[in-house]
């Protein structure tokens, strides 16, 4: 019965390989990783595929292998690079460096974005991202990946990569605002 609703091992790469991958290198932003943890994804799917209960489908499963799969590459990347990345993290992303007033309001206000909904539809919201967050120091991109688009936790986060909240948070707040001025430049800046 898993068969018929999960389809043959041996055609998921042909039916879901692509958008795996797809979804992998948008996360992980590295080619022989996305390809790696594309291959983990079906290795663990094949053991796992007795246990599938048919509750989605299986792309949705083959995708939620992915994710944890991606989890556990970035938690293992976190252990071995250094904690005290502060060099890296503020080159050109500082807290305080004019954009607020006293009171904690934004000095020159946010340019006109339009429609991100729109753009997101046709594509062009999610390439200029990408390159956005190419663009951060990695620990922050990373740290943005995990809160914002992969839904981690913030004390799953700061255990795993054995850090405060606070400091969670200061990095996320940098790491939107190099989004913000990135996003401003190039994707902004070209529609305006």
């Amino acid at each position: 019965m898993t068969e018929h609703l999960l389809g043959a091992p041996d055609t998921w790469l042909d039916e879901h390989g692509a958008a795996l991958y797809k979804y992998a290198l948008l996360h992980s932003r590295d080619e022989h990783k996305a390809e790696e943890a594309v291959q983990e994804t079906l290795v663990a799917a094949l053991q796992a595929r007795e246990r599938y209960a048919g509750e989605a489908s299986a792309r949705t499963w083959l995708v939620g292998i992915l994710k944890h799969k991606l989890m556990d590459m970035f938690r293992y990347e976190a252990r071995m690079t250094t904690l005290d990345d502060r060099g890296e993290i503020e080159e050109g992303i500082g807290l305080d460096d004019g954009l607020f007033d006293a009171h904690g309001h934004w000095k020159d206000k946010p340019s006109d974005w339009g429609n991100p909904e729109e753009m997101l539809e046709r594509g062009e919201f999610m390439t200029i991202l990408q390159h956005c967050l190419e663009t951060l120091p990695n620990r922050l991109s990373r740290l943005f990946m995990l809160r914002e688009v992969m839904e981690e936790e913030t004390e799953n986060i700061c255990k795993e990569l054995a850090i405060t909240p606070t400091n969670l948070w200061t990095m996320l707040h940098r790491a939107r605002l190099g989004l913000r001025r990135c996003l401003d430049r190039n994707w902004v800046g070209q529609a305006a």
